[in-house]
């Protein structure tokens, strides 16, 4: 078990800390942001596939 001295010892993580905050901030980042992502690519190919189906509808009419 590690024991941290003071709050400033345990954001220093002996060294890594930059290391070990930044990992945790890019993953929270891409945890945020992917669902977001995913959200907006599902709506432009529902209304990419409505628009291809009206013209395809229009052609065989």
């Amino acid at each position: 078990m590690i024991y941290w001295n003071s709050f400033s010892d345990f954001l220093h993580m002996g060294g890594y800390g930059l290391y070990v905050w930044g990992s945790f901030g890019v993953t929270a980042l891409i945890m945020i942001v992917e669902p977001i992502v995913v959200a907006r690519n599902r709506k432009a190919t529902i209304s990419r596939l409505k628009r291809q189906l009206r013209a395809e509808s229009r052609v065989t009419e």
